[in-house]
């Protein structure tokens, strides 16, 4: 399911946005800076929201997509809605910062969500709530994260996608928080192809993971 929490995600109509060319320049553009909360502790209590309202009774896992047509962004979704499958009894939630459009477009690209949550955040107001800001160069588009999109693709048939909404510069990351609203598990990437451990996210609220469940 995809849920819109953006006013901008409604009332865009999809002719007004760019696309091609013209959206992957745009991807590459610095967005509108945000007061970013502290990162949540593991042991603190989860931030909480309309958009994402914790505790909601079971235990959660949360991962911040990049944007889609990152392939760091579809490994982490594909590892994400495996997890919703084999293990209902987790709460999964993805967050998209591209629009509606794009990220319902780029879901079945990728597999499929699954029983995995897709909530819409354009403004990238929970990711500031939950401690992810903007990135660097480095951590864009280092030597590192270039050589490691060339390996996710020849090893794992997963390459870039067009851009079609969002921005590159978004930092993504994980969460794992139990069901009385507990953080027990947090993760940022230190770069574009940090990928987190969602077996590690599931195991810390309680939760045994097969291997197979959270692989790509």
């Amino acid at each position: 399911m995809v849920e819109s929490t953006d006013e901008a995600s409604t009332s865009d109509s999809a002719p007004q946005r760019q696309s091609g060319f013209w959206a992957e320049i745009e991807s590459l553009k610095s967005p509108e800076k945000k007061e970013v909360a502290k990162l949540p502790k593991v042991g603190a209590a989860a931030p909480s929201s309309d958009k994402i309202p914790l505790p909601d009774g079971k235990p959660t896992v949360i991962v911040f997509l990049r944007h889609c047509g990152c392939p760091f962004a579809e490994k982490v979704f594909k590892k994400l809605s495996a997890l919703s499958h084999k293990q209902p009894d987790i709460h999964c939630i993805a967050v998209s910062h591209s629009s509606a459009v794009a990220t319902e477009k780029w879901i079945p690209q990728v597999g499929g969500a699954w029983s995995t949550d897709v909530v819409i955040d354009e403004r990238r107001d929970l990711y500031a709530q939950w401690g992810l800001g903007l990135s660097s160069v480095w951590h864009m588009s280092g030597p590192s994260v270039l050589y490691s999109v060339y390996r996710l693709g020849t090893d794992e048939g997963v390459w870039n996608r067009p851009t079609e909404s969002g921005t590159r510069w978004q930092i993504g990351g994980a969460f794992a928080v139990d069901e009385g609203g507990v953080v027990r598990y947090a993760h940022v990437a230190k770069a574009a192809d940090d990928i987190p451990d969602l077996e590690a996210a599931a195991q810390s609220v309680g939760i045994t993971v097969e291997e197979e469940a959270t692989r790509s």
